[in-house]
């Protein structure tokens, strides 16, 4: 068993040689630290967000990437007041208060205090997660999505176990697994999958949905996968408070055996580790001893993208994966989850069988189109899904009618904060179209909301168009292509990638 790492590991506290060794005159390598009294020593560096690295998590890493069988026995001593401190100061500063009524500036007002308090509960055993506050918040189809407000100290503390366990995870996730990871996006997600499909022999695309999934994770499956790694039990207990600490629904108080509480800073992790030992590591191994043809796979989070080059494999697979959720209590999405004729080959093969365009799907918020270049060669296509933009653009439409009356300065200002933040995401190759149309239309509801504040208006489209180009940034593509990204992010291109 290990406590970080022990001090007795050669690769942790054998001496570097000098160069030039022998030589008489050539000093010796400062020696590197050992595992213990980690906790006490300086973080390595702190950036201007005060966020830092900790040389004890440094080690914890090392450890989980040298010693892949064993478990950590004792974690809980990185739970410093460094490590809170650094996990409060990146909470949201304006965020909801949950049942404790606590804001980010109350607790800062007596910081200090309050982390030291908070420590010695958390170090003696004597720490209570309390309730989430349960709320709900409109989806796009009418239903209610349940999202959960963290007391602020649940925050902290789960922020920082987060850290610790990260550490340790970041060495066991495989690499097309993107969801919430540090040095992941979303972009990188897309570029896999976009590199898979134009690069690989890829002929069909499984776009899997798994139903509910955050509300059906197995609690107890989910303690025995930590336990995995985690042989500290007191980590283990601190993830059990925040499983067991139920939800406030409008002053009822509630408990369940099944989730993990949505808007929890610790569910993503909870949610990777889950997903790891339940599909990551099967599918990989599926695309191993199983797979003929070439194999390709993407997971963000619960979303679930495969390609393959047979479609005998994809529907192999596909049963598969039903049965292999079942024995942890997911199920599929049979109306969401399909298989569609998709890639490089799809068009020219269905026009030799009669049939149309190639379907579509959607990942990430974009819809994918097997396309052309200009030079008739396959070329993937990214669109922005149509239901995102009028969305968001509904959201324009209610803002601008509650401030019909300020001024064009400040409506100028929060319309050019809300295309500039569109535009970061969207505006990838292939989409400028939707870039345009999106810019069009705020311009079109902008100049509705100027007209209607008087009777005589004279808001002509040619003044708009002055307004506009003053105020809202112009359509451009800001992200590359993706696979000169993915080329630079995974210089030796794996299929794990």
């Amino acid at each position: 068993m290990m406590n970080g790492l022990e001090k007795s590991d050669p690769a942790i506290v054998a001496m570097k040689p000098a160069n030039k060794a022998g030589r008489p005159a050539v000093e010796w390598v400062e020696p590197r630290a050992g595992a213990e009294g980690n906790t006490g020593q300086s973080h390595t560096r702190r950036t201007q967000s005060r966020s830092s690295v900790s040389q004890g998590l440094d080690r914890v890493r090392q450890a989980a990437r040298l010693r892949s069988k064993e478990k950590f026995t004792a974690l809980l001593h990185h739970v410093t007041i460094d490590l809170l401190r650094d996990a409060f100061l990146v909470l949201k500063r304006r965020a909801a208060p949950g049942v404790d009524g606590l804001t980010w500036q109350d607790y800062e007002a007596d910081l200090e205090g309050n982390l030291q308090a908070l420590h010695n509960r958390v170090q003696r055993g004597t720490y209570r997660a309390q309730p989430v506050k349960r709320r709900f918040i409109p989806k796009q189809d009418g239903s209610k999505r349940p999202l959960g407000v963290t007391a602020l100290e649940d925050k902290i503390v789960q922020r920082t176990v987060a850290m610790v366990l990260t550490a340790i995870y970041e060495e066991e996730f495989l690499g097309f697994s993107y969801g919430f990871r540090p040095g992941r996006s979303q972009h990188d997600a897309l570029d896999a999958l976009s590199v898979g499909i134009g690069t690989a022999r890829v002929n069909w695309i499984l776009d899997a949905d798994i139903r509910s999934f955050f509300d059906k994770i197995d609690q107890s499956w989910l303690i025995r996968f930590l336990e995995h790694r985690i042989g500290d039990g007191r980590i283990i207990r601190l993830v059990r408070k925040w499983l067991k600490a139920g939800v406030l629904d409008e002053g009822v108080w509630s408990i369940s055996e099944t989730g993990t509480p949505q808007g929890a800073v610790i569910s993503p992790l909870l949610a990777n580790v889950f997903l790891h030992y339940v599909f990551d590591l099967w599918a990989a191994q599926w695309r191993r001893r199983e797979a003929k043809g070439k194999m390709i796979i993407v997971r963000y989070a619960d979303d679930i993208v495969a390609g393959f080059e047979v479609e005998a494999e994809a529907r192999r697979f596909w049963d598969a994966m039903r049965t292999r959720f079942g024995q942890f209590a997911l199920e599929l999405h049979e109306d969401k989850t399909r298989l569609l004729e998709f890639g490089r080959l799809a068009a020219s093969n269905r026009k030799r069988r009669g049939l149309g365009k190639p379907e579509t799907f959607t990942f990430l918020g974009f819809i994918f189109i097997c396309g052309k270049s200009r030079r008739g060669a396959f070329l993937l296509q990214r669109k922005t899904r149509g239901d995102r933009m009028r969305a968001k653009l509904q959201e324009v439409k209610k803002r601008l009618r509650k401030h019909m009356h300020d001024t064009i300065p400040e409506q100028g200002r929060w319309l050019k904060a809300v295309v500039t933040g569109y535009f970061a995401y969207h505006a990838v190759p292939t989409n400028s179209r939707a870039l345009g149309a999106f810019r069009y239309h705020v311009m079109e509801l902008w100049r509705r909301a100027l007209r209607r504040r008087s009777q005589k208006d004279g808001m002509t489209w040619e003044r708009m168009t002055k307004i506009a180009a003053d105020w809202l940034p112009p359509p451009r593509i800001q992200h590359p292509w993706p696979d000169k990204r993915f080329a630079v992010k995974h210089p030796r291109w794996e299929p794990s990638a």
